[in-house]
Parts: C-alpha cells; sequence; structure tokens
C-alpha cells in the first residue's frame, strides 16, 4: 500500500473514523443478524415458498409472503447461515442458480398478484463451482437483472452485510436500495481484485479503498438512497425503525401507476455514475 494510504489510515484511526477496510471485516463478521434474522424480525405470518420449479430448492435463498406491518408482502432474503452446519448447507450465502430462479419466481407472482417486493442482500457473490456453472448461473443472473427492471410492482432492497458483485445484484435491481451503516457493495470482491489486479490478495486493504464500497459512496454515487443506522443491541427496535422506512416508501411508490414506476426505476439506473470528460466530472 502506498505511504499515503498508511498516513490517511493512521489518521482515521486515530481520530476513531472507521476505515472502508475496517468496515469490510465489520460486513463480514458472522456475529452480524443474517437474512433469516432480518426477514423474522420484519415480517409476520409468514409462508415459506420453495424451489424453482427447474431443478431444485436453494437454501441460500429464502422466499415467501408475509405481513410487512399491514402490508402483504413478498420477501426474498440471501441467508448466509448461523452454525457450520447451516452455512454449509446454504453454501457461505452463495446462491445457485436455482436459487436466482427461485426469487424470480416468487417476483413474477408477486407482480400477478399486486404485492411489492423486499429483497434482503448479504452475499460474497453467486456459488462459484462448476455445479453453478453447469446450471447456468451466468444466465440465472442476466435473466434476474433483466426481468427486475420490467417487474410491475414496486421493489426494495437492502443491503445488510456483503453486497458481492452480481450475485447481489439479481435481488438489487430495484426502487429503493438501502445500506446498513457498515455494509459494503462492490463489482467485485476485493479480495478478487487484489488477485487479479497486483497478482496479491494481501494488498485487500488496497483493494478497498480503490474500489469504494462503503454505504456513503454507495450513496454519493446515487447507487443507495438511503443509509439505516446499526444497532444490533437493540435489533428488534433497529428493525421496528426499518420497516418504518420501508413501508413509508412503499406508500410513494404503491401511488405511481405502473408505467410511471418502470420510468422512474429506468431513470434510477441510467443516472448512476460518475465519469470524466474533457476534464471534468459528471454525473
Amino acid at each position: 500500500m502506498s505511504n499515503n494510504n498508511n498516513n490517511n489510515n493512521k489518521a482515521n484511526k486515530a481520530n476513531g473514523i472507521i476505515t472502508p477496510y475496517e468496515r469490510l471485516k465489520i460486513a463480514r463478521s458472522p456475529e452480524r443478524p443474517h437474512g433469516s434474522d432480518f426477514v423474522k424480525a420484519l415480517f409476520t405470518n409468514r409462508v415459506e415458498l420453495c424451489g424453482d420449479r427447474r431443478y431444485a430448492e436453494d437454501p441460500a435463498i429464502m422466499g415467501g409472503i408475509g405481513y410487512l406491518g399491514d402490508t402483504v408482502a413478498t420477501y426474498i432474503a440471501i441467508d448466509k447461515g448461523n452454525d457450520l452446519a447451516d452455512r454449509i448447507k446454504k453454501h457461505f450465502g452463495c446462491p445457485m442458480p436455482e436459487g436466482y430462479r427461485k426469487a424470480l419466481r416468487l417476483m413474477k407472482q408477486a407482480e400477478k398478484f399486486g404485492r411489492p417486493i423486499v429483497c434482503i442482500v448479504d452475499t460474497l457473490g453467486a456459488y462459484p463451482g462448476a455445479e453453478g456453472e453447469e446450471r447456468g448461473q451466468g444466465q440465472a443472473i442476466a435473466e434476474n437483472l433483466f426481468e427486475m427492471m420490467g417487474i410491475r410492482t414496486p421493489i426494495i432492497s437492502v443491503v445488510i452485510g456483503e453486497g458481492g458483485s452480481g450475485g447481489a445484484l439479481a435481488l438489487a435491481v430495484a426502487d429503493r436500495v438501502y445500506m446498513l451503516e457498515n455494509a459494503v457493495y462492490s463489482v467485485i470482491t476485493p479480495d478478487g481484485c487484489a488477485s487479479i489486479i497486483w497478482k496479491d490478495a494481501s494488498r485487500v486493504e488496497e483493494a478497498v479503498e480503490c474500489l469504494h464500497i462503503t454505504a456513503q459512496d454507495m450513496v454519493d454515487f446515487g447507487v443507495a438512497e438511503r443509509i439505516i443506522a446499526e444497532d444490533f443491541n437493540n435489533f428488534d427496535k433497529m428493525c421496528k425503525e426499518m420497516k418504518s422506512i420501508i413501508l413509508s416508501d412503499l406508500r410513494t411508490l404503491c401511488g405511481l401507476s405502473s408505467q410511471r414506476l418502470l420510468d422512474e426505476r429506468y431513470e434510477r439506473f441510467r443516472k448512476i455514475g460518475i465519469y470524466e470528460e474533457n476534464g471534468s466530472v459528471k454525473q
């Protein structure tokens, strides 16, 4: 890492500022609540729905119908698992293609019956093994990206930990994206970035600085609309406040015509990003 980055990190630590790399470590902590914890805290009278109707059930993605306050909604959540056996079963929150196909099936069902959709995102990325590729991992993710842009019902996605690459984006083509304050969202894992760019996975801290993956970065870039404060010692209170925020935005979104909803979703993604032209920075 460069001397400037080292000096900046030392200054941040001295001032009590959490560095981007420290936020990554916090986001990856196994002690954080997982997707299933948020589903249980946010939704009541839940009915879980399983399977993609093509191949199998993927336990890494849970989904179903429940009450969000007085609103019936479809929930879809990536879950990393709570103990070692559960994490292995759920491949540590890295979904298989059938998980993404199940998610899309539930979104289409929600669209048919006019239910809003809430997605909980926490994944290192889609499952990278041969089995996933054999069953069409890339196609499953691409199909979700394409179809979610045209789903005629409101979609809100919340990144609660890691938002890794297309594996996260496949559940985050939404009208609103929230991020917990220590959550991260990136086009590639910092470890993978360091391995590819510098052929040195140990330079992950430098990769984090370059990638700009923090919640504040996402709000600054227009990728996310809101940062939600973390208070895991008062988890129920925190989720009650999160539920209030989601319901408030859903009331606004549900008041739009389906065409206006799609138009605004399209424009939301068209304006994301910052680029430089003729020496001037534009958004």
